[in-house]
């Protein structure tokens, strides 16, 4: 990395904002089924989904947490969790001198519902019973599948400025991006007096285009609520979720703001945006830093050697621990830990996600092939490979008719352009797509 690089990703050094976060709790939503990222939700939840190499999607929100001193969480899950709570067991691990904690609250059964979680608030409602006892002035309500960067400690403190009941992070979004989230109109106060959920009536859009600009200003699903209001709004009010229920009710109701992030922002509803996310981090400067010595993006520690690569050109691309690479050239793509790439192999603008193994556990699995790795000679392009799929000797994976949108019975799907291969996946010498 030349120095200018280093100098681009510096530190930056914690800002002293006075708020007592040991009086915040945050709270992560784990995600329900997450049909728009299928078929990589196919055996797990969103915030489960690996990006970037070696994080998970759940490992942003919690690191952003912890980076802001808010060591009070809770995770709430539900859809295909069994992962998620084992990655969450596995990584993050509270001292016995902090008061802090990191719970994982899973739908349950109660005597009052009996009922999945219907909605994000919904969600918190029926953890009414676990979230009540913890001693909090604020909650922080997070999203587990959203990539940013964010100070919240800021965040409380304009909270606390205004005195506001509740705050929603905001960032401004083109007109292509508005019709899919909640938008905002504020005023001189950052006061929010108008809330719409996904409109889709090109005159809603533009009655809510900032002035002077041809952005909206929309919601990041990133709610801080004053403990009074949430647990009452949620009591008081049936609807189950934020952006369509209860935000609007408070909005008409006064107390709510808008705090403008002007960092980076993405949210992972799509396949669309997980894959060019993750491509994005092959660039020299990529916008979601994940070099911040000062707020590092935590993630589970793996016993593994450094890459092994051989005679191989590389462009633009990470290569991570326990990879073995032979191939004949990678560009702009990211491989993941054991990674097996044979000779005269060529991946471009993909992403392979890796091996949870070297070689199967188990022979009986559908979660792993007979064999691991990719052979020689097969090329790769514009692809997301999940975990522990096995490629023989020439198997070329190009989407060579240009398919926007393909399903199959055998592991390979097209989304948006992007050729998705999932999870135990394996081709035999010679196939092509």
């Amino acid at each position: 990395m030349s120095h200018a690089l280093i100098q681009s990703h510096s530190k930056i050094e914690k800002e002293l904002v006075p708020v007592d976060m040991h009086r915040v709790v945050c709270v992560i939503l784990g995600g329900g089924q997450g049909s728009r990222l299928y078929p990589l939700t196919e055996t797990k939840c969103k915030p489960a989904i690996w990006f970037g190499g070696r994080y998970r999607l759940i490992d942003v929100p919690v690191s952003n947490a912890v980076n802001s001193g808010c060591y009070k969480i809770a995770i709430l899950t539900q859809f295909l969790s069994s992962s998620l709570h084992r990655h969450i067991l596995q990584t993050y691990h509270m001292d016995q001198f902090s008061s802090g904690f990191i719970d994982v609250l899973a739908a349950e059964q109660t005597p009052t519902s009996k009922e999945w979680f219907q909605g994000t608030a919904d969600a918190v409602r029926q953890n009414y019973h676990s979230l009540v006892d913890i001693a909090a002035d604020y909650f922080l309500i997070l999203s587990g599948d959203q990539l940013y960067n964010m100070d919240f400690r800021k965040m409380i403190a304009f909270a606390e400025e205004r005195e506001a009941d509740l705050v929603i992070g905001a960032i401004p979004v083109d007109k292509d991006q508005a019709s899919r989230m909640g938008l905002l109109k504020i005023n001189e106060k950052k006061e929010i007096v108008d809330f719409v959920e996904k409109p889709d009536d090109p005159k809603i859009l533009n009655d809510f285009k900032i002035p002077g600009s041809s952005d909206c200003l929309a919601s990041m699903g990133i709610y801080c609520f004053k403990r009074d209001l949430l647990f009452s709004i949620l009591d008081e009010h049936e609807g189950v979720d934020f952006g369509k229920h209860l935000i609007p009710h408070q909005v008409e109701h006064g107390g709510a703001y808008a705090y403008p992030h002007d960092g980076y922002w993405e949210d992972i509803g799509t396949i669309k945006s997980f894959y060019e996310a993750n491509i994005a981090l092959t660039e020299p400067l990529p916008r979601f830093n994940c070099y911040d010595e000062i707020n590092p993006i935590f993630a589970q520690q793996t016993q593994l050697p450094g890459p092994k690569i051989f005679d191989t050109k590389i462009t633009h691309s990470i290569i991570c621990e326990g990879a073995i690479v032979e191939a004949k050239e990678i560009t702009h793509s990211i491989i993941g830990p054991k990674t097996i790439l044979r000779k005269g192999s060529v991946v471009e603008y993909s992403y392979i996600m890796g091996n949870e193994q070297y070689e199967p556990p188990v022979k009986d699995s559908p979660h792993y092939p007979k064999s691991m790795g990719i052979g020689e000679n097969c090329v790769i392009r514009k692809a997301i490979i999940d975990k522990n799929v096995y490629m023989g000797d020439g198997v070329k994976l190009i989407n060579e008719k240009g398919l926007d949108h393909y399903d199959s019975d055998d592991h390979l799907f097209v989304r948006d352009g992007v050729i998705v291969v999932t999870r135990g996946a394996s081709f035999p010498d010679g196939f092509t797509f």
